[in-house]
């Protein structure tokens, strides 16, 4: 075999690696957070299904739960190191093996505004693998009221290793009435209380961003994680 070769069907096989390590699944989890922002209720439950529960905030704004769990098969002992001993430390150091996800999502006006996940969620590659399972009806056959994610597949701000960042939100979705009344004084003194009066002409301090800059933080497997685009 010829190394042209080798590498060749070294790059075929590669996805299949990623896929069965979670890779794609961590994608097109993350991909959704994108493609499903604004779409309607309707078209949501078309795809996704009815939720498991629903929270009323006030006479516009909801909060629509998606829970979905799995089960883990073991693996046999053999060998001289045991497979379960293996995997087991693999999980110790880097995570995955998940087996559940739940999916929360913003309603504002009878539209999707922001979609999170939780839970014990990540596969062995990527971070909220699990979650695919949940939007998997919407992406394989998007709706109407879904756009399109920026980007040449599979590069573009869509990464296996973090969601993407959440829109802004109009204040009625976000505030109630007590909130609204007393905000964040991210500018206080030590000796002053963080939460104070909103000021009198009803602006609401905006929370500062490292916008545009390279964002550092710790991943739920405790790896570094590189944030690199312009947004919230």
């Amino acid at each position: 075999m010829t190394f042209r070769k080798f590498l060749y069907r070294l790059a075929c096989l590669l996805p299949v690696g990623l896929s069965a390590c979670g890779y794609w699944d961590a994608h097109e989890a993350h991909k959704a957070q994108y493609e499903m922002i604004g779409m309607t209720t309707y078209d949501l439950q078309a795809c996704a299904g009815s939720p498991n529960s629903t929270k009323a905030l006030n006479d516009t704004t909801a909060v629509w739960e998606y829970d979905i769990s799995r089960s883990v098969p073991s693996l046999p002992n053999s060998g001289v190191i045991p497979a379960s001993a293996a995997i087991s430390a693999y999980q110790s150091i880097f995570g995955g093996a998940g087996s559940s996800c739940r999916m929360l999502v913003r309603i504002d006006h009878d539209r999707v505004a922001e979609i999170h996940y939780a839970g014990d969620d990540d596969e062995y590659i990527g971070q909220d693998g699990i979650c695919s399972m949940l939007t998997r009806g919407c992406a394989r056959q998007p709706e109407g009221t879904m756009r399109d994610a920026p980007g040449i597949w599979p590069m573009g701000p869509i990464s296996a290793f973090h969601s993407m960042p959440t829109e802004e939100q109009r204040t009625e979705a976000t505030y109630s009435d007590k909130s609204g009344k007393f905000v964040p004084n991210y500018a206080h003194k030590p000796n002053e209380p963080l939460i104070q009066p909103a000021p009198k002409d009803g602006s609401i301090p905006k929370v500062r961003r490292n916008n545009g800059l390279i964002n550092l933080h710790q991943g739920d497997n405790g790896l570094p994680i590189l944030r690199t685009y312009t947004g919230n």
